[in-house]
């Protein structure tokens, strides 16, 4: 009996307990949809607008723009010569013309362009550019050094640089929207100025933080691959004085139907040299012996991955890899790095 008690006084309390109510509430009002539906229907009217100048809008500050780019980059540029960095010669023959408009026949500005900046940021960009790679891969023949340096300093690459760390904004250009010539131009521009602000070697820092790094998800082989791979590995066979190339079928599989693969090894003096897959014998050959290329240059998939932590000295002596026509393990011995 005193346990039904005790029971019944538990379910009294618990029916004496204040219940909590969850009421659910609209998170996006009613009269949202609607006008966000209107205000497309206006925008597809006007059809296509220009892209507005940041600098018209009422909360524009250059002078703010300019310190925020050379804090949010954690660069120590001189205000000046930033300044000078971002202004084209357009946009001072833009503003004397104004002036002429207005009356004045001999308009002088102490606006200073990045002409000059463009052609020495230019140099030193290509120069810290070639020294890190050949440092990075110095296995590497100069042949795919110069193609991976002139895909870093293609304008695309340059352009796209340029507009991830904040330029578009604050160049100051007659053209709008402004063209990739004019972003590349501008980042050459503050690396030249970034290096009279500071030094040569803070400078590599930054070309190697924001323009070399986008190697990082690049493969080497989709820039740059030997144009006659059988020639090449049986030269650098021949010149390491070992047995030309064995190629031998490993496995195969869905003969004679359109889903046919083969795997192909390639092998030098009975020791394994690479390996190749591919829809024909011919494709997998053909693979393999870049494969056993790859092993040699040290851009194999398993490779260690291009370091992105180097120190480039302009200033030393200038050291240029080895050729295909002279590339062999011998003469990667004598060179720098090899």
């Amino acid at each position: 009996m005193s346990s039904l008690r005790t029971c019944a006084r538990a379910a009294i309390r618990i029916q004496k307990l204040t219940s909590v109510i969850y009421t659910g509430e609209r998170g996006i009002k009613r009269w949202v949809a609607p006008t966000l539906r209107v205000i497309n229907k206006r925008k597809a009217k006007l059809g296509p607008q220009p892209e507005p100048r940041r600098s018209n809008f009422l909360d524009w500050n250059y002078n703010a723009e300019i310190f925020a780019f050379n804090k949010r980059l954690s660069e120590n540029f001189d205000v000046e010569l930033l300044q000078q960095a971002f202004t084209h010669r357009s946009y001072v023959a833009q503003e004397e013309q104004k002036q002429r408009e207005v009356g004045i026949e001999n308009p002088e500005l102490s606006i200073k362009d990045n002409t000059d900046l463009i052609v020495e940021g230019k140099c030193l960009t290509s120069e810290i550019v070639e020294r890190y790679l050949r440092q990075a891969l110095p296995r590497l023949p100069e042949e795919g050094i110069l193609k991976l340096k002139d895909y870093l300093l293609s304008e695309e690459i340059v352009a796209k640089v340029s507009v991830q760390i904040g330029t578009k904004d604050i160049i100051l250009s007659e053209d709008h929207p402004v063209r990739q010539e004019t972003l590349v131009n501008t980042f050459f521009a503050l690396v030249a100025a970034l290096a009279r602000s500071n030094d040569v070697v803070h400078t590599s820092f930054f070309v190697r933080d924001f323009l070399i790094a986008t190697l990082s998800d690049k493969e080497i082989l989709s820039i740059w691959t030997p144009s006659h791979p059988f020639q090449t590995l049986d030269a650098i066979l021949n010149r390491e004085k070992r047995g030309s190339a064995d190629f031998r079928l490993t496995a195969q599989t869905g003969v004679n139907t359109i889903l046919a693969a083969y795997q192909v090894a390639v092998y030098s003096d009975q020791q394994f040299l690479g390996i190749g897959t591919g829809e024909t014998v011919q494709v997998a050959k053909n693979i393999a012996a870049l494969d056993a290329l790859q092993r040699m240059f040290g851009i194999a998939d398993f490779s260690r991955p291009i370091p992105f932590n180097l120190t480039v000295d302009v200033s030393s002596q200038r050291t240029e890899n080895l050729p295909l026509t002279k590339w062999c393990t011998e003469n990667l011995k004598h060179t720098v790095g090899g």
